[in-house]
């Protein structure tokens, strides 16, 4: 069959997950046709895409599960058949449920998902001090995406059409090994500092005597919790904690300073690869 129409959906605050999903698309062809970024804005109600295109969707895992935001801006998405590669990008943690859940959600919108991964990207707590998967996705993660897309093509070669391209079972990929101790240790740490009676930080904060107003944190904020002209605040019932702010701050302005960061980088420091499936 001749290549489909190819799309790329993305949520994607810290560009982290977008790195992977157009590295996934460029091994399947030049570029894709559309590209659907929703970090800032919904779709539009019933937007639907063709019978014959396939869309790469690649959205981040926090604690987990797939960013609750990023779903919601996606519902408007419809298919009819349309072939999908589902995409999780976690901070070399755990993706737990989250590839499956976003097959879930992918399938109830009427995509067949014909192939998915998940992939280790920075975590979005990583600092200076505290290094989560700093760096990732690196040279030898996004070959490995840019491989799956491939992979992903030569599927699309051997079909009659689009139709008879199969369908991968997401809950089969075997997951990178975790040990049982790290994760019993990070549960523990993880009720101690929820439980322990101490404050913990609910959003990031600004040094108003680094920050030069240049609104760059207001205009890359996914839920408007900072608003340009006052960006030395943060509405923290707004904030989902993706360190976007953080991260992009051209002056080093904004931190997040949460104990889970250290919790984190004490107990995941090993190196996880990325696991995939077509």
């Amino acid at each position: 069959m001749k290549q489909p129409e190819l799309n790329l959906a993305v949520f994607s605050p810290t560009g982290t997950s977008r790195k992977i999903g157009e590295a996934v698309a460029s091994g399947i062809c030049a570029a894709p046709v559309g590209i659907m970024d929703v970090t800032l804005v919904s779709l539009p109600g019933d937007t639907v895409v063709a019978d014959d295109s396939v869309t790469v969707f690649a959205v981040p895992v926090y604690g987990g599960h797939v960013a609750p935001l990023a779903l919601k801006r996606l519902e408007g998405l419809r298919a009819r058949g349309a072939a999908a590669v589902a995409i999780a990008v976690y901070g070399n943690r755990a993706y737990e449920n989250a590839l499956t859940e976003l097959g879930d959600f992918l399938s109830g919108r009427g995509f067949r998902v014909i192939a998915g991964g998940a992939f280790v990207g920075e975590h979005s707590y990583s600092n200076s001090a505290y290094s989560i998967a700093e760096g990732r996705p690196d040279a030898s993660d996004l070959r490995c995406a840019r491989e799956l897309g491939e992979r992903i093509r030569k599927k699309f070669d051997a079909a009659a059409d689009i139709q008879c391209v199969g369908t991968v079972d997401l809950d089969g990929i075997e997951p990178p090994l975790q040990s049982p101790d790290a994760i019993r240790l990070f549960g523990e740490g993880a009720a101690r500092l929820r439980n322990g009676g101490v404050p913990l930080p609910v959003a990031p904060v600004a040094d108003a005597a680094v920050c030069i107003h240049c609104g760059f944190c207001a205009a890359h904020c996914p839920t408007g919790a900072i608003v340009e002209g006052d960006e030395c605040n943060t509405a923290a019932d707004r904030c989902i904690k993706c360190c976007a702010c953080v991260k992009g701050c051209p002056v080093g302005a904004r931190t997040y300073d949460t104990p889970f960061a250290a919790l984190l980088a004490g107990l995941f420091a090993e190196r996880k690869e990325n696991v995939t499936a077509v």
